[in-house]
């Protein structure tokens, strides 16, 4: 494979945040190619809302499983969990109009 197709391969972080267990959130799956198409396929099985940030998967992806995020990240991360909460808030609001 060749350099520019290896940067070109997708690629997948998950997170995971409890604020009764962690200060921060923590990476719960990291992987590339089949592996990251595995990680999406999960979340969308899920319902759990997706966001693309090339430039912070990539720093989130060096990080070791269940390692909490570093503080330089929290600023980027809290907008990814801000989405999710938009995400999910909008999803249970149409929700609830169906029935």
């Amino acid at each position: 494979m060749s350099d520019y197709n290896k940067s070109k391969q997708l690629k997948a972080v998950a997170l995971s945040y409890e604020s009764s267990k962690n200060a921060a959130p923590k990476v719960v799956a990291t992987g590339k190619g089949e592996v990251a198409a595995s990680i999406i396929e999960k979340a969308k099985e899920h319902d759990v809302p997706i966001q693309e940030d090339p430039s912070l998967v990539e720093l989130l992806s060096q990080l070791e499983m269940n390692e909490v995020i570093p503080e330089q990240l929290y600023n980027a991360v809290a907008e990814v969990l801000a989405f999710v909460y938009r995400a999910d808030h909008e999803h249970f609001t149409l929700k609830g109009n169906r029935g």
